[in-house]
């Protein structure tokens, strides 16, 4: 009895070590590409807030270190460069109250990326991220304006990394 537990415990370890390892990865990142650079967005929205662009830069930087996929590198010596740029901010209402006060507003970022293999001096890939954010509204201030930019940056971040980890 002891022999066939043995064999079964035998069979068992091979064929699990026969199957590897499966991840979700597909072909990206792409062959080759192990460092990224990530210069600051440019900004061609016209929209003025203050410290967008570098906001997007850092939550786009900070993701990509703590997916640990790639390394961040300058672009003298990285595989890889994300260059992206913000192309429109629509600030909409959203909720409007019964005496036509608007209670929540909408921004809605549109983000234009062009992931290019420094070392084959070729383009990825080339796309465009839309995503938004809700903020309260009050005839007061826009200070909450902050919340509904963070989010719908991070939202596109999270779509970008998402796109350069992966091939669903």
């Amino acid at each position: 009895m002891r022999y066939l537990f043995n064999i079964l415990i035998i069979i068992l370890a091979v064929t699990s070590l026969s199957c590897g390892v499966y991840g979700f990865r597909g072909s990206n990142p792409p062959e080759g590409i192990k460092s990224l650079a990530i210069p600051q967005f440019q900004d061609n929205s016209g929209f003025s807030e203050a410290g967008m662009k570098e906001n997007f830069t850092e939550i786009l930087k900070t993701m990509v270190i703590s997916d640990n996929t790639f390394i961040i590198a300058d672009k003298n010596v990285a595989d890889g460069v994300l260059n992206c740029t913000i192309m429109s901010v629509k600030d909409e209402a959203l909720v409007i109250s019964g005496n036509e006060n608007v209670t929540k507003r909408k921004i809605t970022i549109t983000v234009n990326v062009d992931f290019e293999n420094l070392k084959k001096q070729k383009k990825v890939w080339e796309k465009k991220y839309e995503n938004w954010g809700e903020y309260n509204s009050s005839a007061v201030s826009f200070s909450d304006r902050a919340v509904g930019i963070t989010t719908a940056e991070t939202r596109i971040c999270d779509d970008i990394l998402i796109d350069i980890t992966s091939n669903w």
